[in-house]
């Protein structure tokens, strides 16, 4: 039903980056979403605050768009973060994309966070989501939690680098 990452973000590396490849949700019009923990994942629910713009672009060349999206935005919410919105669920379809945390073992700063993902959304549309923002604790971030908004992650691979600073 969901992914889990409670071991491996510490203070070893000051970037943590995720890879996604074909994710694929069990139901239609799922949103791949992300949320933190602070206690190893006991619970999830950090604040955040948050903005999103996407562009699409669909199969026939006759609708396109890039646009900022307020309704996905969070501000000071502890609610799971969409990364990846309203998926379809056919045979051809999945959503890849990356998301990279940030020092989220200090115990000073707020935690900082970008992602980008690319979708089949509707039938026949191509979406490019941006997402960013900060998890608004001082505690460590030691765990992440991967869901999709309704059903499960039918399949899809998910990867975990440390990056280090020169």
């Amino acid at each position: 039903a969901n992914v889990q990452f409670t071991s491996g973000i510490d203070s070893t590396y000051p970037i943590y980056k995720f890879e996604f490849i074909n994710i694929h949700p069990s139901n239609n019009g799922a949103s791949f979403r992300i949320n933190f923990s602070t206690n190893g994942g006991s619970s999830y629910g950090v604040t955040k605050t948050t903005t999103s713009f996407e562009a699409y672009h669909n199969e026939g060349g006759s609708d396109s768009e890039l646009r900022y999206d307020f309704a996905y935005d969070q501000a000071q919410s502890t609610a799971d973060l969409n990364i990846a919105d309203e998926m379809q669920n056919s045979n051809d379809a999945h959503a890849s994309g990356t998301f990279t945390l940030f020092n989220p073992s200090s115990t000073t700063y707020v935690k900082h966070f970008i992602s980008n993902f690319e979708a089949l959304r509707n039938p026949n549309y191509s979406w490019n989501y941006f997402k960013a923002g900060y998890a608004n604790t001082t505690s460590a971030i030691n765990a992440v939690i991967f869901k999709m908004s309704a059903g499960n992650i039918d399949s899809g691979t998910i990867k975990l680098y440390g990056i280090k600073d020169s």
